[in-house]
């Protein structure tokens, strides 16, 4: 069974060595998967570098791309996410006594600031789950990935995926309790 692939003639012409080809799939890919890398790693510099790896592998793939087994989307996420967690396996074997100090990247101390806090704490709960359920709440979140597609790239049943994105729910939802609308905070 084939699978439609909206990519296929952009993944053929830069197969063929099309400059503007090249151009399209990176302005097309590359803001997808720095997103996701940024959502799975939560460190901007790892997420760049992992999006540009994703892109390179895109790039070098291209001229063997067989198209009708998988969209080439499902193939990039697929890469994107093994290079998160190859990233993430480093991590855990490399202990830090803490974490390195930061300069805060949020908006002037206006209405802002508020929103920056809690962005923040989400990404910190989000980056708190276990990482297949991260992974769940961040292809369909997200990624605004269906939840077929997130359980295939997943390699689980869209029943196992639907169990992951509920339980991850559930964490955040406790995690955040205290920002939830009508948790009287303000």
């Amino acid at each position: 069974m084939a699978v439609e692939d909206p990519d296929e003639d952009l993944v053929r012409r830069v197969g063929r060595g099309d400059p503007a080809a090249v151009q399209a799939l990176v302005a097309r890919k590359l803001p997808r998967m720095l997103a996701l890398a940024q959502r799975m790693l939560n460190d901007p510099a790892e997420a760049e570098d992992v999006a540009q790896e994703a892109m390179l592998r895109a790039w070098r793939q291209a001229p063997a791309w067989r198209p009708g087994a998988a969209r080439f989307d499902t193939w990039l996420h697929r890469v994107g996410l093994n290079l998160c967690y190859d990233r993430l396996r480093r991590r855990r074997e490399i202990p830090t006594e803490a974490p390195p100090e930061r300069p805060d990247e949020g908006p002037a101390p206006d209405r802002g600031l508020m929103a920056a806090d809690t962005g923040r704490r989400v990404q910190a709960a989000l980056a708190a789950l276990p990482d297949r359920q991260r992974e769940a709440l961040v292809l369909c979140h997200y990624q605004e990935l269906t939840n077929i597609e997130a359980a295939r790239l997943m390699t689980v049943s869209v029943e196992a995926l639907e169990s992951l994105l509920s339980r991850g729910r559930r964490a955040l939802r406790t995690a955040l309790a205290d920002i939830a609308p009508g948790a009287g905070g303000g």
